[in-house]
């Protein structure tokens, strides 16, 4: 076995020098296997987010935050703030995947499924590989001043074009709160009829202009937790992009003729091309690192040396340290096993609530600042009732009583609604009972909210009558 690396590279990270400045990062462009795996699915999650505001379900946007009227679309379902339980539920279980997955796989979120990744390598990076070239060539513009022939318009073009691919992504996300079609409304009705549209608008796009064109990998080092919590959730067993430092060790360069077994070198001829590709910066030899978020581009690179070096590929890969140092396949771990029963039981769970909720739903409050009515023998109530329709379509509401038998509704308006899909009603009534059957500081009424004349709720509320 290996002598331990030396770890005094986790004291800082390479994106800051030693004045504490920022050090910006050139990746080298990298083809192979998993980059070509990458890319697809990048673009395919790409079209699906540009895509999904203009689909329509049942008359209803696919995905929809409607934080103005307070609801949430999904899949032509309208979930209204009283089904709040089922969106804790959905991100809880969301959470509870993304740890399930980071302790059997790592950071393969990061690497293949954020947006902020997939934005960054897949648009914007590929944007600056046509504009700018590759690695050497923006290494050696950057080292020229700004308003070199060779450097400037290259740069205005390049942020022309970010801004641009900004204002779109930003329009994207934006339709997501407010549904394409009303997005689609106040952009015709232009800047001077809506002001705070388009000022909301230019305030989104100049923040992902600036995440894309300059902040990049310093969201997942800095703002993004999830690297953190990787110390956390990884293990012995986890499947990460490490290097098999018990082959590659010691490095040294490749000299023709020589025989590495002899010699005391190991597989790694020092090239140092996984770092070079690295989008943040750091070097994949010195094992696991929180900056590193599983993008494969330094399996790529080493491979293809490997290739061309007659020697076997899979220095760098997908591997467990556990695999790496007793070079047996990792067994899952009870823990794995564990978040694995937990995300099936809660996921389960959540579709049997989605698909039991009521297509309708009352709420029933007493009048605030009321408490009973004495008049002509009888005593009275006041309640407040919301009604809502979570119907794709309309439908006929009403509300009956189940007991007691002596209580009577009187309402102060209509008693039949027809509410439209997504629709809601507010109303008040009154519960009334005789006098001497209403005694008694509090008792219970149940009230039938019926659909079509068929009942798909009960409510129950107090009623208070004279001691």
């Amino acid at each position: 076995m290996k002598s331990p690396l030396d770890e005094s590279y986790r004291d800082s990270i390479f994106t800051v020098d030693q004045d504490g400045k920022r050090r910006m990062i050139f990746p080298k462009r990298v083809q192979g296997y998993w980059a070509h795996r990458r890319r697809w699915v990048a673009y395919l999650l790409m079209f699906v987010l540009l895509a999904l505001p203009w689909l329509r379900l049942k008359g209803l946007p696919v995905v929809q935050v409607d934080v103005m009227s307070r609801r949430f679309v999904l899949l032509g379902q309208v979930f209204w703030p009283q089904d709040f339980y089922l969106l804790a539920i959905g991100l809880i279980l969301g959470m509870l995947t993304i740890a399930w997955l980071t302790t059997v796989y790592g950071r393969v979120f990061c690497g293949w499924v954020c947006p902020q990744t997939i934005f960054m390598e897949h648009l914007f990076r590929e944007v600056e590989y046509l504009i700018e070239g590759d690695r050497s060539a923006q290494i050696r513009r950057a080292q020229l001043p700004i308003w070199h022939a060779d450097r400037w318009p290259r740069w205005l073009f390049k942020n022309v074009v970010f801004w641009i691919l900004s204002l779109v992504v930003a329009n994207t996300f934006w339709m997501y709160f407010l549904g394409s079609d009303a997005w689609l409304n106040k952009v015709i009705s232009g800047p001077a009829a809506q002001p705070v549209h388009f000022g909301g608008m230019l305030a989104f796009t100049t923040v992902f202009f600036g995440v894309f064109s300059w902040f990049r990998e310093q969201v997942c080092l800095i703002v993004c937790p999830y690297g953190r919590m990787q110390g956390v959730l990884l293990d012995q067993s986890s499947m990460v992009i490490a290097y098999d430092s018990w082959r590659g060790e010691t490095r040294g360069k490749m000299v023709r003729g020589e025989d590495r077994s002899i010699s005391g070198k190991g597989d790694c001829v020092d090239c140092n091309l996984c770092v070079q590709v690295c989008p943040t910066g750091i070097d994949i030899r010195n094992g696991t690192q929180l900056e590193c978020i599983n993008c494969t581009a330094c399996i790529d690179a080493c491979d293809d040396v490997m290739i061309h070096r007659g020697l076997p590929k899979g220095l760098i890969r997908y591997a467990s340290l556990q695999e790496l140092k007793d070079r047996l396949q990792a067994p899952w771990t009870l823990r794995n096993k564990v978040y694995a029963g937990l995300v099936i039981l809660l996921s389960l769970l959540w579709i049997a609530l989605i698909a039991l909720r009521s297509p309708m739903e009352a709420n029933v409050r007493r009048a605030p600042g009321q408490t009973y009515h004495v008049s002509n023998g009888r005593i009275r109530n006041l309640y407040t009732v919301q009604i809502i329709n979570k119907n794709p379509g309309s439908a006929i509401a009403s509300i009956h009583i189940i007991r007691p038998a002596v209580a009577q509704l009187v309402w102060i308006a209509d008693s039949v609604w027809t509410l439209p899909s997504k629709g809601q009603i507010r109303t008040s009534f009154f519960v009334e009972m005789p006098l001497h059957q209403g005694r008694g500081s509090r008792r219970s009424v149940d009230l039938d909210l019926k659909q079509d004349g068929r009942s798909i709720q009960r409510v129950r509320t107090n009623f208070y009558g004279p001691p």
